[in-house]
């Protein structure tokens, strides 16, 4: 037999090796039957798309969480233990959400300080301003840093910190933040900030792997400031793009109790990316009385669960009254589109605020096609026309809210690493609510009706990219 028609034996048999796995994981029956097929059928083309967008599951993070899963739970158990007398109290079961307390693993934490941060100058402003007050410990963890002015501006601050004798730890993303450059690497290292990539590719068989995108944007400042949101950095979040224009987004920035929680956070992703297990002494006290409640929610690709997409589920359920997104991307699963029907049905109003341009235009086309079948049943979208809307905010009836990195997507929803933050405060709620009242007031409604009336080529290039949702 020739050394060809062993490759293709050998091509074959890796097809069908790998449709068994995918047959035999956790997923939709649809993706199963769509990925065991192709890859049963076309391997030349399927297997190396598998490799590099097939898996759910990061099961490296999942053994290094394994293996260091004593000491891990006993410092998150030791800090459980601490938070105890800040437990918040809630008064009905209603108003507890214990679906997102166990996601969490944690109740609600009282004595929290938030502060709404809209738009870029607002973000960095704050952040820059807590960079300077910093004593000892500055962790900071983005999704994309670029080398720009803003970048390197961002960077100079650190280097800053530094050299005064802050400890100043970095992650970014290694494909997120593939503009980050060399002479931001040698700034910051040379003067002692400890930069560390996160990244999936570690063995032969993750070579090729861009799943799993460590999505978070994370600054915690002495353990006292936390900043969580949508930013990255960049000048395109100054809203300096000549293509988009204005850069809507939003960030938080917090004190209290729950800010120990967000360390643990970084903590693991510190683990993963260094192999360094972080001690760290948390700064356990109200930041107000009795404050804000607050719940931490991390969530990814090594979670037991698909806790993001379990997350926003039960966020839709529990609405009573209102329940408006905000996000750049929707690309939802049956479980949430029927999540939101319900919720429409149920007399809830229900509104979708999306950007009016696209940065990915898969993404962006897809869209139309959630909206001509949600729109029948009294869900309303929105096109955000003064530039990119980019912020992930949800509000819930008029006392819960959600701010942080999460998308409304499949990839934030099962592969992403992301980290949102929960308030029950009706004050907090109601700065939410104003904030995304002059979005919509800026936005213009899209209906299924608008969405029929275009031309075929574009309802076919929707409906096909429909098809490529998971891969988006």
């Amino acid at each position: 037999m020739s050394l060809a028609m062993w490759a293709l034996l050998l091509i074959h048999g890796l097809g069908l090796l790998t449709a068994i796995r995918v047959v035999m994981a956790d997923r939709s029956p649809q993706g199963a039957i769509a990925w065991a097929l192709a890859l049963a059928v076309f391997p030349y083309l399927a297997l190396p798309v598998f490799w590099v967008f097939g898996e759910r599951r990061f099961h490296g993070y999942v053994a290094a969480r394994r293996r260091d899963d004593l000491r891990l739970y006993a410092q998150a158990k030791r800090l459980q233990e601490q938070l105890a007398r800040f437990h918040a109290v809630t008064p009905s079961r209603e108003t507890a959400f214990p679906g997102l307390m166990r996601l969490a693993q944690s109740p609600w934490l009282r004595g929290g300080r938030v502060a709404l941060l809209i738009d870029g100058e607002a973000t960095f402003n704050a952040l820059f301003a807590a960079f300077d007050r910093a004593e000892h410990s500055l962790w900071v963890q983005f999704f994309a840093i670029h080398n720009d002015p803003l970048g390197m501006a961002f960077c100079e601050r650190l280097a800053a910190c530094a050299r005064r004798g802050v400890r100043v730890l970095l992650i970014y993303d290694s494909i997120g933040s593939h503009q980050f450059g060399r002479a931001q690497w040698s700034l910051l290292t040379q003067a002692g900030v400890r930069v560390a990539s996160f990244t999936t590719v570690r063995g032969l068989g993750k070579r090729f792997q861009i799943n799993f995108r460590n999505h978070r944007k994370l600054v915690i400042v002495d353990g006292i400031d936390a900043f969580v949101g949508g930013h990255n950095v960049g000048d395109d979040y100054l809203g300096k793009n000549p293509t988009f224009g204005p850069w809507r987004d939003t960030h938080c920035h917090l004190r209290g109790p729950a800010v120990a929680c967000l360390q643990l956070a970084f903590l693991e992703d510190w683990h993963w990316a260094t192999g360094e297990r972080l001690v760290f002494e948390p700064h356990l006290q109200s930041a107000a009385q009795p404050g804000t409640r607050v719940l931490t929610l991390p969530t990814g690709p090594a979670d037991d669960h698909a806790t993001c997409h379990l997350m926003f589920l039960d966020l839709i359920n529990s609405a009573h009254q209102r329940l408006w997104i905000a996000s750049p991307y929707f690309v939802p699963d049956e479980a949430i589109i029927a999540a939101l029907k319900l919720a429409a049905v149920r007399g809830v109003d229900v509104r979708v605020i999306l950007p009016q341009r696209a940065d990915h235009l898969a993404v962006y086309l897809s869209s139309f096609a959630y909206i001509n079948e949600l729109d029948g049943v009294g869900v309303k979208f929105y096109r955000y026309r003064p530039g990119f809307l980019h912020q992930k905010v949800l509000l819930v009836d008029d006392h819960l809210t959600a701010v942080g990195t999460a998308n409304f997507d499949y990839r934030s929803f099962f592969l992403n690493f992301e980290l949102t933050l929960l308030f029950l405060d009706r004050d907090f709620a109601d700065q939410v609510q104003k904030m995304l009242a002059a979005d919509l007031a800026q936005s213009r409604r899209v209906t299924a009706k608008s969405y029929r009336e275009r031309p075929f080529w574009f309802r076919f290039a929707v409906s096909v990219a429909r098809l490529f949702a998971p891969l988006q």
